[in-house]
């Protein structure tokens, strides 16, 4: 399974043919959910879901469907019929060739009087964890972990001590999307060798674009 990092908390997985598309948002590029079988939308803040990207998607492959929380597939689910299916924590299930199990319910707080909504997690073929705006520790070992590195609700230190409670083999950023070049090298090293240690995971930035290939998990 190959993985391709987009802007900001976006990534597409493809294998045999198919593609699966996590968190299509604003911040990410306008055809990063084109061509997508599979869409998972984590939760609703815009940078997340943007419904005329994932109306774009689903118009170009009437085959492709979308996996979402209550509150995205409310918005979006009229106009595709049968095509958005809403699920929540504990859910597993089948989509291209896919296996996806969602972990997590609420999203991080940004502060105590903003009130928190909903957020869900996947976990890809064993072997991907996107926790979208959460630090959910999935109950199962997680061989890579997309880490939101930056965001209103995290500080630098909940991202350490969230890499050692996974303890993935490895992370990959993500929710990078309001970062400027400066800060990645800052990033790098707090989660990196010189860093207050992580675990034990192997932490790697990959640039918009970029590909790699991810094993099953463990």
């Amino acid at each position: 399974m190959d993985l391709t990092k987009k802007g900001h908390a976006c990534v597409r997985l493809t294998k045999d043919d198919h593609t699966l598309v996590i968190d299509p948002g604003g911040f990410t590029e306008p055809e990063a959910a084109l061509g997508a079988d599979v869409l998972l939308i984590t939760h609703e803040h815009p940078d997340h879901f943007d419904e005329s990207r994932l109306r774009a998607a689903m118009e170009a492959n009437p085959a492709a469907e979308i996996w979402t929380l209550g509150g995205v597939a409310g918005q979006i689910s009229a106009a595709f019929p049968g095509r958005v299916h809403t699920v929540g924590h504990g859910d597993t299930f089948s989509a291209a060739g896919f296996e996806v199990e969602v972990h997590g319910e609420l999203h991080a707080v940004i502060h105590p009087d903003i009130p928190r909504i909903a957020n869900i997690g996947f976990v890809v073929d064993g072997a991907v964890f996107h926790p979208g705006d959460a630090l959910t520790v999935p109950d199962r070992p997680v061989d890579t972990l997309l880490l939101p590195v930056q965001a209103p609700w995290s500080k630098v230190s909940e991202v350490i001590d969230y890499l050692r409670e996974v303890r993935p083999r490895r992370a990959f950023d993500v929710h990078d999307g309001l970062l400027a070049e400066p800060a990645f090298g800052i990033y790098g090293r707090m989660l990196g060798p010189d860093g207050p240690g992580v675990g034990g995971a192997e932490h790697t930035r990959l640039a918009p674009g970029s590909s790699i290939s991810v094993s099953a998990g463990r």
